[in-house]
């Protein structure tokens, strides 16, 4: 069975090259270009998310930084890996106060992003 990957990023280039991306490589994607698809997080049920840390439709101004904190925090949730996206110079700081387990930045490299998500699905814990 496919690991699922949930990819949340509001730039549509960058959304579909990565779902193509991880399709290619055997992954099921779901991909939206908006937070609110974190509604349906128990359906999805993702190995692994990738999140953009600007999200433009977030009302509240919460950033990828706080949605993954949300998310690390909560026991639900807390065992899925999160990757943070972002083209800022302080992503490793974002990722880190944001309590993710890894960050890339962009422009990314495909190599380099394959490799992040291999590493943290296969190293992800059963959920609870």
């Amino acid at each position: 069975m496919a690991k699922k990957i949930l990819v949340i990023e509001d730039d549509r280039d960058i959304r579909e090259s990565v779902t193509y991306m991880l399709e290619s490589d055997g992954y099921e994607v779901t991909a939206s270009d908006n937070s609110r698809i974190l509604r349906s997080l128990p359906d999805i049920a993702p190995d692994l998310i990738l999140l953009d840390n600007w999200l433009t439709d977030w009302a509240s101004d919460a950033s990828g930084q706080q949605i993954s904190k949300e998310l690390k925090s909560d026991p639900k949730t807390s065992h899925i890996p999160i990757i943070i996206l972002s083209a800022v110079n302080n992503v490793a700081e974002i990722a880190e106060a944001g309590l993710a387990d890894a960050y890339i930045k962009k422009p990314f490299d495909v190599d380099e992003l394959l490799a992040l998500v291999k590493k943290y699905i296969s190293e992800a814990p059963p959920a609870p």
